[in-house]
């Protein structure tokens, strides 16, 4: 049984240090870890552990909101054109961040913009940073859906009533570390959700799940995950990682091989 990591940022400098140790456990853990790009920075170390690896490790492009400045437009034109170089599995990490710095949310805005048009463009998944910043996002999927945007709402961390909206847009959640977290209440927000709208992800090296937050986070721990919501659910690990495995294959636009 293995799961899919579907936002996993294993290409970052905090797994140079032992690198063949954390492929080894993603690789007896994971059939698929999905690496969404931030920056231009990040672009030529996930090149190479997709390169290295292209059975296990699928990039996506975009630009996160938190590295969006006043020459963002620039960075974007850079960005696209490395969609006529290789193949990308997803549009992002794109979204809003309202939490380290609100200075720039109109040009914040602005990227998220130009990046749905790619992912319709492309017909290519959208994967949403949304920290601090939900209902702004969810907004903006809704101006913007015509039926061809489709994505991830990365690390849901919303309400119910924020669940329900975005399920309505034909987007999954991604479910990670926070679910293992004391009252964290995501088992309340996800009850009525549909395993169908769900999906399993680390966001590593960051949000750390139980039994080891305030460590390093990798996509090995995607079981953990995968363990609080079988329990939450109520239903056995396998049909956790049969499922979320199989929507996530479905979004990005993989065969089951």
């Amino acid at each position: 049984m293995k799961f899919i990591d579907t936002h996993s940022h294993l290409y970052h400098k905090n797994f140079l240090a032992d690198w063949d140790a954390v492929l080894e456990r993603t690789q007896e853990t994971c059939s698929h870890v999905f690496l969404p790009n931030v920056d231009l920075k990040s672009m030529p170390r996930m090149h190479l552990l997709a390169d290295q690896h292209p059975d296990l490790f699928f990039p996506m492009m975009g630009l996160h909101p938190c590295d969006v400045k006043e020459n963002f437009r620039d960075i974007l034109t850079e960005m696209e054109a490395a969609f006529s170089q290789r193949k990308y599995l997803g549009v992002g990490e794109t979204g809003l961040d309202y939490y380290w710095d609100k200075t720039l949310v109109a040009e914040q805005k602005e990227s998220l913009r130009i990046q749905i048009e790619w992912a319709k463009v492309k017909s290519l998944p959208l994967i949403l940073h949304c920290r601090d910043s939900m209902d702004d996002v969810i907004e903006i999927v809704q101006q913007n859906q015509d039926g061809r945007l489709k994505g991830i709402f990365h690390c849901f961390n919303g309400n119910a009533m924020q669940a329900e909206k975005i399920v309505a847009e034909g987007f999954l959640l991604g479910v990670g570390g926070v679910l293992t977290y004391k009252n964290s209440g995501l088992d309340v927000a996800l009850k009525n959700i549909s395993m169908d709208y769900l999906v399993l992800e680390t966001d590593s090296p960051y949000l750390t799940p139980v039994p080891h937050r305030g460590k390093r986070n990798e996509s090995s721990y995607v079981k953990f995950v995968a363990e609080k919501l079988a329990e939450m659910k109520g239903v056995d690990i396998s049909e956790i990682a049969e499922k979320t495995g199989m929507n996530a294959l479905t979004v990005f636009g993989i065969s089951r091989g």
